[in-house]
């Protein structure tokens, strides 16, 4: 299947037909078990179909009007605000479009991801969101969909990548501390992975940048607790940092809450970046310093690129598929 740009295009009735050697006509009698064709030349369809992951359109089985789409939004964790805004914003963009969306939390389980792609498969035209799954598993189970994923480079043509850029963004918070006169930063990265993430990339290339060491780093949940367990940790074993960089808000909050408790107080004591820019940074005391996000094109382009391989437009792109970051000073650094 001929493939362009950064994203797959959809396989074709017309793609099933070439390969099989038969008419467009002869792969629908094929499929609908119409009869009026030989058994070999039946077989022989069926086996193309299959190898080309061939779907038919839910628009060819009159299902649906042909002007609207059906997208199952795969979301890992709907407790946490920032998938929250990035669903939002990817719905309020399919919306706009007249779009029917389904959204899917897997609770950030791959057993409960693999159920909810095995269900969807058969029920919406695209899928976009989140995935933590083998590629080759992913395009197993949904069976020659379009799929757009979100904050995860994609290693074949046969997928699409949204993917943030906050290398900018991480620097400019560094920067932002080392002039206030810290020296001696930490961070909180996930503790999801076994690897260290991407962001943890980032703040050690800013540390390089300013010449200081960043060795000092802990692992939290992605949590409030996490932050405030990861908190205590790390300033039990580096008691003399006086700055502290989070893998994303959630967290910073929970270190904002153990700071407190440890007397550390923010940001004399302890100064705190956070990252992703949540709207929940503004209501907590002092308000969080953090590398902020536009969730909403994230959402909302995520949206654009599957529309555009649904639609067969072309893709988007690569360098209209990242989201950047910039640093958003408030009152916790």
């Amino acid at each position: 299947m001929a493939s362009s740009g950064t994203g797959p295009r959809r396989v074709t009735i017309d793609d099933v037909a070439e390969a099989a050697g038969v008419s467009r006509q002869t792969v629908s009698r094929a499929l609908n078990d119409k009869g009026e064709i030989g058994v070999s030349t039946k077989q022989r369809v069926l086996d193309a179909a299959l190898a080309l992951g061939y779907r038919p359109s839910r628009f060819a089985r009159g299902l649906v009007r042909q002007d609207t789409f059906s997208v199952g939004l795969v979301i890992p964790d709907l407790l946490n605000p920032f998938f929250t805004e990035v669903a939002a914003a990817a719905l309020d963009a399919a919306r706009g479009r007249g779009w029917h969306v389904v959204v899917y939390d897997t609770g950030d389980r791959v057993e409960e991801e693999r159920g909810t792609l095995e269900v969807i498969a058969s029920q919406v035209d695209a899928v976009v969101g989140y995935l933590s799954l083998p590629e080759d598993e992913i395009a197993r189970l949904t069976r020659g969909l379009p799929v757009v994923l979100i904050d995860r480079k994609h290693r074949t043509e046969r997928f699409s990548s949204i993917l943030i850029d906050g290398e900018a963004g991480v620097h400019a918070a560094i920067r932002h501390l080392t002039g206030a006169g810290h020296r001696h930063i930490g961070m909180l990265d996930h503790a999801e992975r076994s690897e260290p993430s991407i962001r943890h990339e980032w703040f050690d290339a800013a540390m390089s940048a300013c010449g200081l060491d960043s060795g000092s780093v802990a692992r939290a949940d992605q949590s409030v607790e996490g932050g405030e367990r990861a908190l205590q940790e790390l300033l039990a074993r580096y008691p003399d940092l006086t700055a502290v960089f989070t893998f994303n808000d959630i967290i910073a909050i929970g270190a904002l809450r153990a700071a407190r408790r440890l007397g550390r107080q923010v940001p004399r004591d302890l100064a705190l970046v956070g990252f992703d820019g949540l709207g929940l940074g503004t209501l907590v005391e002092p308000q969080l310093t953090t590398v902020a996000l536009d969730t909403r094109s994230l959402g909302a382009l995520a949206v654009e690129q599957a529309a555009r391989l649904l639609t067969g437009s072309g893709p988007l792109p690569e360098d209209q598929l990242k989201v950047g970051a910039e640093l958003r000073v408030r009152e916790s650094a």
